[in-house]
């Protein structure tokens, strides 16, 4: 894998160097996004969600996940409030029986006015599906796109650390057991990728009960202090993402300073025990975080922003674990169910929402990427948004009803 080194000094004033990722408020087209977890979706059972301001109806037939989009092309109505399957491979609208092709979108009858001429001459949008790792991917984008990349093309690779074996479960991997949820947060889903991977916002989690039970000194923060801080990854049909380098090299160069201690507040880590070497943060397009070597060595955690509407996401929470023996998935998932999943997702990871939720009204109508006062912990966010700007297959548009001018009415 190719990749280029990016300079972990922030742009000195503007945006003007990431300016489409400015325009990226209803998040990224032409990427593959999860759904739904395929357990909420049963044999014969309708589901919807919004992705990208898309409203998109789900049904497993078959054993098959179709998308189509939530929208009767007639008067606008959401299928999803009432769909009807008369019919194996078709879906039917439950205000003026409008039926579409399950595949294709394609108008195929109106129940009240089967020899309509506009049956035929009518479809809405349908959307390419795949499923792994236990979730529900579905493709977002230009319908004229063509054939989607691989899945993988838009989730983290395998990394190692240079100078060691560094190992870790990966969410693809046959022998890998995923456990996870998801939940709405309250704010764009631009703000919530750059917390995930921010190497100056760990002073949020000082309290952590989690933090406590390891007796981890957590540093006050990861100061870049060589221009190999931070590696992109941009290499043409691979996935595309910038790595915070926490180890340090082969030649032993550490390319962060730990800050244990401000001197002016005299404020210092606590904690008797380091933070385990193998732990690091890397962000993927379309806005995926890697952790790996959490929330114990071997295991990795995925964090998933997908954007609802410009104020809202998805948060999916993941964590991934090798367990190639049912034994082995046995004792993971009773540790994930007892201890990880509220220690992780809800007092470790409820730290991050409600910091997310806070920036939100700073940067509403995007005010804020002009107001705001970066400094050298933030070299590697100037890299991410670089890497949007530059590498996304497209940024997606605000819905047409809300990008129409609204007239003024005189009463």
């Amino acid at each position: 894998m190719n990749a280029s080194i990016s300079n972990n000094r922030p742009a000195a004033t503007g945006h003007s160097s990431y300016a489409p990722y400015i325009k990226a408020r209803w998040g990224l087209k032409n990427h593959w996004f999860p759904a739904l977890f395929s357990e909420e979706l049963k044999e014969g059972e309708f589901d919807a969600t919004t992705l990208c301001g898309e409203p998109i109806l789900l049904r497993r037939e078959a054993g098959q996940v179709h998308a189509l989009e939530d929208r009767c092309c007639h008067r606008g109505v959401p299928l999803s409030k009432k769909p009807y399957c008369f019919k194996e491979g078709t879906v039917t609208c439950w205000y003026h029986g409008y039926t579409y092709g399950l595949g294709d979108g394609e108008l195929k009858t109106i129940i009240g006015s089967p020899d309509d001429p506009l049956i035929g001459n009518a479809s809405i949008k349908t959307y390419p599906v795949t499923e792994a790792a236990g979730m529900i991917f579905v493709f977002v984008g230009d319908a004229d796109f063509g054939e989607p990349p691989p899945l993988s093309h838009d989730l983290p690779p395998q990394l190692r650390a240079a100078g060691e074996d560094h190992y870790c479960a990966h969410l693809l991997n046959p022998n890998t057991t995923v456990r996870g949820i998801r939940r709405q947060g309250a704010a764009n889903w631009r703000l919530a990728s750059e917390n995930g991977f921010d190497p100056g916002h760990v002073l949020v989690h000082q309290d952590s009960p989690w933090v406590y039970a390891q007796d981890w000194a957590l540093p006050l923060g990861f100061r870049p202090v060589t221009e190999h801080a931070t590696t992109t990854f941009v290499e043409n049909n691979a996935p595309r993402g910038i790595l915070n380098e926490y180890v340090p090299g082969a030649d032993g160069v550490a390319h962060y300073e730990s800050v244990m201690h401000n001197e002016m507040l005299d404020v210092s880590a606590f904690g008797g025990q380091n933070v385990p070497a193998g732990l690091r943060t890397s962000m993927w397009l379309p806005g995926v975080l890697l952790v790996e070597n959490a929330p114990y060595p071997g295991m990795s955690m995925y964090e998933m922003y997908v954007p609802i509407d410009d104020q809202t996401y998805q948060y999916w929470e993941l964590i991934a674990c090798e367990t190639p023996t049912p034994e082995d998935e046995t004792a993971f998932v009773d540790q994930y169910e007892n201890y990880l999943k509220k220690a992780m997702f809800n007092d470790f990871n409820d730290q991050d929402l409600v910091a997310r939720d806070a920036m939100q009204p700073f940067y509403a109508q995007d005010a804020g990427w002009s107001a705001e006062q970066l400094c050298s912990l933030d070299a590697v966010i100037i890299g991410w948004r670089k890497l949007v700007a530059g590498y996304a297959r497209g940024i997606q548009s605000p819905p047409k009803e809300l990008s129409r001018p609204r007239k003024s009415r005189t009463l």
